[in-house]
């Protein structure tokens, strides 16, 4: 090759790196950025979860205390809470959701765990949950130990939750649903004897059905922390900042109550 062809592919070599955003170097701006140019947030939130994000199918209105929170940063970035878009997500979809730029961050009842930290970056932690059971009231199942052969769990997909219970609970049958408000049907329908999941989201159905109850306490530790992309640490920054004035100024206090029915301990 000649050398005025060596200086033409190089030209072109560069021309085509200038297109695509560069030759390898980290893509400049992060969600923060992203979200300051599009005008909004873009929070990926639970639809079907009571208390945290559900839907109502009447009005289509999405509440809960995930849902407050993600109107939080939407008031610290633009000033205006409503500078905010609900996209529904499920234990499932979430991660795959937020790593394909259609979400900004997870606010969906999940827990931190060293495997997804793998996939995604946390904030601190922000409610405190623990998994335990619901059944039907007057059910023989009363915990952990009831969980015997021929018992059918039921729990989501994608969860927690289901690695949790098979490890606890191994000679019970577990079956997995897309979704809470599935599982909940499911058990209301007869198709499994117990639900399992974290407590916050069971206090949730129970208040849905007052015939069913938690029991058995909790028996695990599941702190809920705002999935964002890995490595965007100034996005974390803010998210973090959020949260510590949220409970500096006593607003995180009055959400938890309205939404749970007691104070935080």
């Amino acid at each position: 090759m000649s050398k005025k062809s060596c200086w033409s592919a190089l030209l072109l070599l560069l021309a085509v790196c200038l297109v695509i955003g560069g030759c390898g170097s980290a893509k400049k701006g992060g969600t923060l950025e992203t979200i300051k140019a599009r005008g909004k947030v873009i929070a990926g939130v639970k639809y079907d979860t009571k208390l945290f994000g559900l839907k109502d199918p009447a009005t289509g209105k999405v509440e809960g205390f995930d849902i407050d929170i993600a109107k939080a940063l939407a008031k610290k970035i633009f000033g205006d809470e409503s500078k905010v878009e609900l996209k529904e997500v499920t234990s499932k979809t979430r991660i795959p959701l937020l790593q394909n730029g259609d979400i900004d961050l997870i606010i969906a009842t999940m827990t931190i765990t060293d495997e997804r930290k793998k996939q995604v970056d946390f904030s601190d932690v922000y409610f405190q949950a623990g998994q335990s059971l619901l059944v039907k009231k007057g059910s023989p199942i009363q915990g952990l130990a009831d969980l015997k052969q021929g018992v059918k769990v039921l729990t989501v997909k994608g969860s927690t939750s289901a690695k949790n219970i098979r490890e606890k609970a191994p000679n019970a049958t577990v079956l997995e649903f897309e979704n809470y408000q599935d599982a909940f049907t499911a058990l209301k329908a007869g198709q499994g004897e117990v639900l399992t999941t974290d407590n916050s989201i069971l206090l949730g159905m129970q208040k849905q059905d007052p015939n069913y109850v938690l029991v058995g306490g909790n028996f695990t530790d599941e702190p809920y922390g705002i999935a964002i992309k890995k490595g965007d640490e100034e996005f974390a920054g803010i998210v973090n900042d959020l949260l510590k004035e949220l409970k500096s100024n006593g607003e995180y206090d009055k959400l938890y109550e309205h939404w749970m029915g007691v104070k935080p301990e």
